[in-house]
Protein backbone atom coordinates (compact mmCIF):
# COMPACT_ATOMS: atom_id res chain seq x y z
CA UNK A 1 0.00 0.00 0.00
CA UNK A 2 1.20 3.42 -1.28
CA UNK A 3 0.17 6.72 0.66
CA UNK A 4 -0.86 7.80 -2.42
CA UNK A 5 -3.56 4.86 -1.76
CA UNK A 6 -4.99 6.01 1.56
CA UNK A 7 -8.45 7.37 1.91
CA UNK A 8 -10.47 8.59 5.04
CA UNK A 9 -14.73 7.53 4.88
CA UNK A 10 -16.40 10.65 6.56
CA UNK A 11 -18.14 8.23 8.72
CA UNK A 12 -14.66 8.57 11.06
CA UNK A 13 -15.86 12.19 11.78
CA UNK A 14 -19.42 11.76 10.77
CA UNK A 15 -21.26 14.29 12.82
CA UNK A 16 -19.38 17.10 11.05
CA UNK A 17 -20.46 19.11 8.75
CA UNK A 18 -18.36 18.49 5.02
CA UNK A 19 -16.70 22.44 5.08
CA UNK A 20 -15.50 21.41 8.49
CA UNK A 21 -14.66 17.68 7.78
CA UNK A 22 -12.95 18.53 4.38
CA UNK A 23 -10.88 20.89 6.29
CA UNK A 24 -9.68 18.42 8.87
CA UNK A 25 -9.20 15.11 6.32
CA UNK A 26 -6.45 18.03 3.88
CA UNK A 27 -5.19 19.57 7.69
CA UNK A 28 -4.43 15.48 7.76
CA UNK A 29 -2.57 14.47 4.90
CA UNK A 30 -5.36 12.92 3.72
CA UNK A 31 -5.86 13.80 -0.57
CA UNK A 32 -8.42 10.95 -1.20
CA UNK A 33 -11.98 10.90 0.71
CA UNK A 34 -14.82 8.63 0.37
CA UNK A 35 -17.81 10.98 1.79
CA UNK A 36 -20.93 9.31 2.62
CA UNK A 37 -24.12 11.01 0.65
CA UNK A 38 -25.76 12.00 3.67
CA UNK A 39 -23.16 14.33 4.23
CA UNK A 40 -23.37 15.63 0.89
CA UNK A 41 -26.85 16.18 0.20
CA UNK A 42 -27.12 17.95 3.64
CA UNK A 43 -24.66 20.25 2.18
CA UNK A 44 -26.46 20.43 -1.13
CA UNK A 45 -29.89 20.78 0.71
CA UNK A 46 -28.09 24.29 1.84
CA UNK A 47 -28.20 25.35 -1.23
CA UNK A 48 -25.30 24.55 -2.81
CA UNK A 49 -24.73 23.33 -6.25
CA UNK A 50 -23.18 20.06 -7.31
CA UNK A 51 -20.19 22.16 -9.01
CA UNK A 52 -19.63 24.07 -6.00
CA UNK A 53 -19.56 21.13 -4.42
CA UNK A 54 -16.96 19.34 -6.16
CA UNK A 55 -15.03 22.94 -5.96
CA UNK A 56 -15.16 22.34 -2.08
CA UNK A 57 -12.98 19.02 -2.42
CA UNK A 58 -10.82 20.35 -5.15
CA UNK A 59 -9.79 24.00 -3.16
CA UNK A 60 -8.24 21.80 -0.78
CA UNK A 61 -6.58 19.39 -2.88
CA UNK A 62 -9.09 16.22 -2.69
CA UNK A 63 -10.94 14.02 -4.63
CA UNK A 64 -13.83 11.59 -4.06
CA UNK A 65 -13.14 8.52 -4.85
CA UNK A 66 -15.99 6.45 -3.69
CA UNK A 67 -19.22 6.65 -1.57
CA UNK A 68 -22.38 5.37 0.03
CA UNK A 69 -25.85 5.44 1.41
CA UNK A 70 -28.65 2.91 0.35
CA UNK A 71 -28.58 -0.76 0.16
CA UNK A 72 -30.49 -2.94 -2.65
CA UNK A 73 -33.56 -3.89 -2.70
CA UNK A 74 -33.32 -7.32 -4.17
CA UNK A 75 -36.84 -9.35 -3.04
CA UNK A 76 -40.39 -8.14 -2.21
CA UNK A 77 -42.82 -6.05 -4.95
CA UNK A 78 -41.88 -4.25 -7.72
CA UNK A 79 -43.91 -1.42 -5.81
CA UNK A 80 -40.97 -1.43 -3.81
CA UNK A 81 -37.78 -2.13 -6.13
CA UNK A 82 -38.73 0.29 -8.30
CA UNK A 83 -38.30 3.33 -6.05
CA UNK A 84 -35.45 1.89 -4.45
CA UNK A 85 -33.30 1.25 -8.22
CA UNK A 86 -34.54 5.22 -8.94
CA UNK A 87 -32.40 6.48 -5.64
CA UNK A 88 -29.40 3.99 -6.27
CA UNK A 89 -29.42 5.66 -10.14
CA UNK A 90 -29.58 8.89 -8.56
CA UNK A 91 -27.06 8.27 -6.20
CA UNK A 92 -24.76 6.87 -8.80
CA UNK A 93 -24.92 10.23 -10.85
CA UNK A 94 -24.21 12.21 -7.99
CA UNK A 95 -21.09 9.93 -7.08
CA UNK A 96 -19.63 10.38 -10.86
CA UNK A 97 -20.48 14.11 -10.96
CA UNK A 98 -18.68 14.54 -8.24
CA UNK A 99 -15.55 12.66 -9.57
CA UNK A 100 -16.03 9.27 -8.28
CA UNK A 101 -16.37 5.79 -10.02
CA UNK A 102 -17.05 3.59 -6.99
CA UNK A 103 -20.87 3.31 -5.18
CA UNK A 104 -20.77 0.69 -1.97
CA UNK A 105 -24.03 -1.17 -1.53
CA UNK A 106 -25.61 -3.75 0.77
CA UNK A 107 -28.65 -5.36 0.24
CA UNK A 108 -31.86 -6.86 1.98
CA UNK A 109 -32.41 -10.67 2.19
CA UNK A 110 -35.06 -13.42 1.72
CA UNK A 111 -37.56 -14.72 4.42
CA UNK A 112 -35.12 -17.77 4.00
CA UNK A 113 -31.45 -17.45 3.20
CA UNK A 114 -30.25 -19.93 0.79
CA UNK A 115 -27.63 -20.23 -1.55
CA UNK A 116 -30.58 -19.53 -4.51
CA UNK A 117 -31.32 -16.49 -3.63
CA UNK A 118 -28.01 -15.29 -3.85
CA UNK A 119 -29.90 -15.06 -7.63
CA UNK A 120 -31.79 -12.94 -6.58
CA UNK A 121 -29.17 -10.78 -5.11
CA UNK A 122 -27.48 -10.36 -8.55
CA UNK A 123 -29.72 -9.72 -10.76
CA UNK A 124 -30.77 -7.29 -8.95
CA UNK A 125 -27.45 -5.68 -8.30
CA UNK A 126 -27.20 -6.35 -12.73
CA UNK A 127 -30.28 -4.32 -13.14
CA UNK A 128 -28.51 -1.29 -11.49
CA UNK A 129 -25.23 -2.03 -13.09
CA UNK A 130 -27.14 -1.88 -16.35
CA UNK A 131 -29.32 1.53 -15.30
CA UNK A 132 -26.37 3.45 -14.52
CA UNK A 133 -24.51 2.36 -17.66
CA UNK A 134 -23.78 6.01 -18.42
CA UNK A 135 -22.12 6.72 -15.48
CA UNK A 136 -19.45 4.26 -14.89
CA UNK A 137 -19.77 4.12 -11.71
CA UNK A 138 -18.53 0.36 -10.13
CA UNK A 139 -21.22 -1.59 -7.67
CA UNK A 140 -19.42 -2.64 -4.80
CA UNK A 141 -21.73 -5.32 -2.81
CA UNK A 142 -20.64 -4.92 0.47
CA UNK A 143 -20.39 -8.24 2.64
CA UNK A 144 -22.07 -8.47 6.18
CA UNK A 145 -24.26 -5.22 5.21
CA UNK A 146 -26.65 -8.19 4.66
CA UNK A 147 -28.78 -10.15 5.71
CA UNK A 148 -27.78 -12.72 3.55
CA UNK A 149 -24.01 -12.06 1.60
CA UNK A 150 -22.01 -12.19 5.42
CA UNK A 151 -19.09 -13.65 4.21
CA UNK A 152 -16.55 -12.57 1.30
CA UNK A 153 -17.80 -16.42 -0.51
CA UNK A 154 -21.10 -15.20 -0.77
CA UNK A 155 -20.37 -11.69 -2.26
CA UNK A 156 -17.96 -13.41 -4.97
CA UNK A 157 -20.65 -15.58 -5.54
CA UNK A 158 -23.18 -12.61 -6.22
CA UNK A 159 -20.53 -10.58 -8.83
CA UNK A 160 -19.93 -14.39 -10.48
CA UNK A 161 -23.52 -14.66 -11.13
CA UNK A 162 -24.37 -11.37 -12.16
CA UNK A 163 -21.51 -11.18 -14.85
CA UNK A 164 -21.06 -7.35 -15.23
CA UNK A 165 -17.45 -6.12 -15.38
CA UNK A 166 -18.75 -2.95 -13.20
CA UNK A 167 -20.38 -5.26 -10.19
CA UNK A 168 -17.93 -6.67 -7.58
CA UNK A 169 -17.04 -6.27 -3.78
CA UNK A 170 -16.24 -4.62 -1.18
CA UNK A 171 -13.61 -5.88 1.07
CA UNK A 172 -14.03 -4.67 4.84
CA UNK A 173 -11.64 -5.48 7.08
CA UNK A 174 -13.90 -5.58 10.34
CA UNK A 175 -16.30 -7.53 8.34
CA UNK A 176 -13.36 -10.01 7.29
CA UNK A 177 -12.63 -10.76 11.09
CA UNK A 178 -16.41 -11.20 12.39
CA UNK A 179 -17.58 -13.29 9.28
CA UNK A 180 -16.63 -16.63 8.73
CA UNK A 181 -14.33 -15.03 5.98
CA UNK A 182 -10.44 -16.94 6.42
CA UNK A 183 -7.42 -15.32 4.88
CA UNK A 184 -7.18 -18.23 2.54
CA UNK A 185 -10.38 -16.59 0.73
CA UNK A 186 -8.47 -13.86 -0.34
CA UNK A 187 -6.91 -15.14 -3.87
CA UNK A 188 -6.89 -14.62 -7.54
CA UNK A 189 -9.96 -15.65 -7.95
CA UNK A 190 -12.19 -13.51 -4.95
CA UNK A 191 -9.40 -10.49 -5.19
CA UNK A 192 -10.54 -9.55 -9.17
CA UNK A 193 -14.12 -8.80 -8.07
CA UNK A 194 -12.60 -6.53 -4.93
CA UNK A 195 -13.50 -2.58 -6.15
CA UNK A 196 -12.51 -0.88 -3.03
CA UNK A 197 -11.66 -1.50 0.36
CA UNK A 198 -11.98 -0.36 3.79
CA UNK A 199 -9.34 -0.63 6.51
CA UNK A 200 -10.02 -0.66 10.23
CA UNK A 201 -8.76 -2.63 13.19
CA UNK A 202 -10.51 -4.79 15.69
CA UNK A 203 -10.23 -5.46 19.72
CA UNK A 204 -8.61 -8.58 21.47
CA UNK A 205 -11.96 -10.19 21.94
CA UNK A 206 -14.09 -13.34 20.50
CA UNK A 207 -15.06 -12.39 17.02
CA UNK A 208 -18.16 -13.49 17.28
CA UNK A 209 -18.64 -11.15 20.31
CA UNK A 210 -17.44 -8.18 18.94
CA UNK A 211 -19.89 -5.72 17.07
CA UNK A 212 -18.73 -5.42 13.05
CA UNK A 213 -19.54 -1.43 13.00
CA UNK A 214 -19.23 -0.30 16.95
CA UNK A 215 -15.83 -1.93 18.14
CA UNK A 216 -13.64 -0.79 15.36
CA UNK A 217 -10.44 1.18 16.18
CA UNK A 218 -7.62 2.87 14.73
CA UNK A 219 -5.64 0.39 12.72
CA UNK A 220 -2.45 -0.83 15.22
CA UNK A 221 -4.70 -0.73 18.30
CA UNK A 222 -5.97 -4.08 17.76
CA UNK A 223 -4.64 -7.47 16.82
CA UNK A 224 -5.73 -7.66 13.32
CA UNK A 225 -2.64 -8.76 11.20
CA UNK A 226 -3.50 -5.87 8.30
CA UNK A 227 -0.04 -5.59 6.35
CA UNK A 228 -0.55 -9.45 5.88
CA UNK A 229 -4.28 -8.86 4.68
CA UNK A 230 -2.81 -5.90 2.62
CA UNK A 231 -0.67 -8.12 1.34
CA UNK A 232 -2.62 -10.75 0.41
CA UNK A 233 -4.71 -8.52 -1.83
CA UNK A 234 -2.15 -6.78 -3.73
CA UNK A 235 -0.44 -10.18 -4.19
CA UNK A 236 -3.48 -10.94 -5.85
CA UNK A 237 -3.87 -8.45 -7.99
CA UNK A 238 -5.58 -5.10 -6.02
CA UNK A 239 -4.49 -1.68 -7.08
CA UNK A 240 -7.17 0.42 -5.60
CA UNK A 241 -7.80 2.78 -3.15
CA UNK A 242 -7.53 1.39 1.20
CA UNK A 243 -10.37 4.17 3.05
CA UNK A 244 -10.17 3.97 6.77
CA UNK A 245 -14.09 3.64 8.29
CA UNK A 246 -14.56 3.79 11.60
CA UNK A 247 -17.83 4.09 13.96
CA UNK A 248 -15.55 4.93 16.86
CA UNK A 249 -17.11 7.08 19.54
CA UNK A 250 -13.82 8.46 20.96
CA UNK A 251 -12.92 9.54 17.71
CA UNK A 252 -16.44 11.06 17.29
CA UNK A 253 -15.82 13.25 20.58
CA UNK A 254 -12.65 14.76 19.55
CA UNK A 255 -12.24 17.63 17.07
CA UNK A 256 -12.32 16.83 13.57
CA UNK A 257 -8.95 17.77 13.25
CA UNK A 258 -7.66 15.77 15.63
CA UNK A 259 -10.21 12.77 15.13
CA UNK A 260 -8.61 13.06 11.15
CA UNK A 261 -5.42 13.10 12.33
CA UNK A 262 -4.88 10.29 14.24
CA UNK A 263 -7.03 8.38 11.37
CA UNK A 264 -4.20 9.29 9.05
CA UNK A 265 -1.16 9.13 11.32
CA UNK A 266 -2.49 5.39 12.34
CA UNK A 267 -2.56 4.18 8.40
CA UNK A 268 1.31 5.48 7.37
CA UNK A 269 2.84 2.63 9.42
CA UNK A 270 1.11 0.16 6.81
CA UNK A 271 2.38 2.39 3.71
CA UNK A 272 5.71 1.11 1.99
CA UNK A 273 7.19 4.56 2.14
CA UNK A 274 7.38 4.25 6.01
Amino acid sequence: MKSEQIAINSQCTFHRNLEEALDAYAAAGFRNVEPHLNLIRAWLDDGHTVGETRQLFESRGLRVVASSQLEIICFGSPDARMPNLRANVENARLIRALGADKMIVGTDGPEQNSVGALGAVADAVRNLAEATEATGVEIAVEFNWSPIIRSLQSAVRVAEMADHPRVGVLFDTAHYHVTPTKLADINEDSVRYIKHVHLNDMPDRPADLTHRDFDRVLPGEGVLDLPEIISALERNGYSGFFSIELFNAQLWRLPAKEAAKRCYESLLPLCEES
